[in-house]
């Protein structure tokens, strides 16, 4: 590069220089610089910034590092800073026909022609859903099926990587809207940091993430619940405490389904869904993982080879000494030589087993992947969007027959809030949970849909 754009670059490239050594010096003699504070805050930027978390820009990035070390400090953390405020559970815990026939029972019983109005309603809904989300989901099949990595058919052409990795952000942007649908969340970098760092006492294996290894991953969760969470596990536990007392697992916060989209450099886009995982496990389900000995593992495998060694020195080492006229410093190289070579089989027996443990809970909590699951997801979007309207249309309805004016078509805002809370309540009244319901959301549906009284819909609904 020669002329008028080098000199220009030099000149760029100049300032940048001079601004950060600035900025570096003024940091530096402040009164409030904290050395150790800074090397370890330079040390994880370096290690969210090498990994292209979840596709954010440097700040946000930075801000992952920071958000680490914020939980690396704490004591304990339970859960992530501001949980209840960036988690809204949204996903309606019946399947469409419990739905329908809860609604008809305490709604639509009291004549038969009631009834068969609402069934139809019901009927006309699923038939112009079925033909919208047809047509959604065979577009996201064309758009993934160049990167789909389970394909079977021949490829026509070769992908370059910065090809592939445009098709796979094309294809997370078209997912977004039906992941949005389906009642799913997007887990924040602030969840994810505390995932990262925080490690449950009830989960036998644990996993070191390496970040640098990722482009990025995204997390998507929905039904979350706390309970014990009881899984099928190649490690026998004890049922039974120190005092013969029945032990019983802990209350967890998990979710009934949780969403992964991760790329590892130089790979491509995996895609897969998982049920039953624990706030604490999602690193869990990345690929590229490696699987380490808890602190509690190590501590307790060093003591039993400490003693276990102490006491054939004592009783072996020393008879040895004594007899065979060896020297003390040849025999204590040849006891650390044994006992190095014992802690590297205790130790990589532990990892092998739980890589075993690892495999089986994936094989187990495992629900769908890639292509299958964009199938899966859309027929969950269908549902939920189906779910969201039914809803809406039933309520609505009744108080409109109270009120006698035409809610259904243009409700106003006061009947959309007070549309939001009966069903709220009622959800609660018969589940037990709490659910936010997308109101507006439900009445835009319906006013695709072209509903304005009890009989069915007349128009296609829109894409979303």
């Amino acid at each position: 590069m020669t002329g008028a754009p080098a000199c220009k670059l030099r000149s760029i490239i100049k300032r940048t220089l001079a601004t950060g050594a600035k900025y570096f010096e003024t940091l530096l003699f402040s009164d409030s610089f904290d050395l150790w504070t800074f090397l370890e805050m330079l040390c994880l930027a370096r290690l969210a910034l090498g990994a292209g978390v979840i596709t954010l820009p440097s700040r946000g990035k930075a801000s992952m590092a920071a958000k680490m070390v914020k939980y690396r400090k704490m004591w304990k953390p339970t859960e992530p800073q501001d949980w209840a405020v960036d988690y809204r559970e949204r996903y309606i815990p019946f399947s469409k026909d419990q739905l329908v026939d809860a609604l008809v029972k305490e709604f639509h019983s009291s004549s038969r022609t009631d009834r068969e109005s609402f069934l139809s309603f019901v009927s006309h809904v699923d038939s112009s859903l079925l033909r919208h989300y047809h047509a959604v989901r065979d577009q996201l099949t064309i758009l993934y099926t160049p990167i789909n990595p389970d394909r079977d058919t021949l490829q026509e052409l070769s992908l370059t990587d910065a090809e592939r990795l445009a098709l796979e952000q094309e294809v997370l942007a078209k997912m977004e809207p039906l992941l949005d649908q389906a009642n799913f969340n997007r887990l924040s970098d602030e969840t994810l940091a505390y995932a990262l760092v925080v490690h449950h006492p009830q989960d036998i294996v644990q996993v070191t993430v390496n970040l640098d290894q990722y482009e990025y991953m995204r997390f998507w969760a929905l039904g979350q619940r706390m309970g014990p969470l009881r899984v099928s596990t190649t490690i026998p536990l004890p049922k039974k405490g120190f005092f013969g007392t029945t032990r019983i697992p802990a209350d967890r916060l998990y979710f009934k389904r949780v969403v992964v989209a991760a790329r590892i450099k130089n790979a491509h886009l995996m895609l897969k869904c998982f049920k039953d995982i624990p706030l604490e496990g999602l690193e869990q389900l990345l690929p590229a993982v490696k699987v380490r000995t808890s602190i509690f593992y190590r501590a307790l495998l060093n003591t039993m080879l400490i003693v276990s060694g102490l006491a054939v020195f004592v009783n072996v080492g020393m008879v040895v000494l004594s007899d065979l006229k060896i020297g003390t410093t040849t025999l204590l190289i040849f006891f650390a030589a044994l006992m190095a070579f014992r802690a590297w089989k205790v130790f990589g027996q532990r990892r092998n087993i739980h890589s075993l443990e690892l495999v089986h809970m994936l094989y187990y909590r495992s629900t769908s992947n890639n292509s299958e699951f964009l199938d899966a997801l859309t027929l969950r979007a269908q549902e939920e969007h189906a779910k969201e309207v039914i809803l809406a249309h039933s309520f609505l309805l009744q108080l409109q027959q109270q009120n006698q004016k035409a809610l259904l078509r243009n409700p106003d805002s006061k009947t959309v809030e007070w549309l939001r809370e009966e069903v709220e309540a009622w959800l609660h009244l018969k589940a037990g949970l709490h659910v936010t319901f997308c109101a507006e959301r439900a009445c835009k549906h319906l006013r695709e849909l072209g509903v304005g009284g009890a009989g069915p819909p007349t128009c296609r609904p829109k894409p979303v």
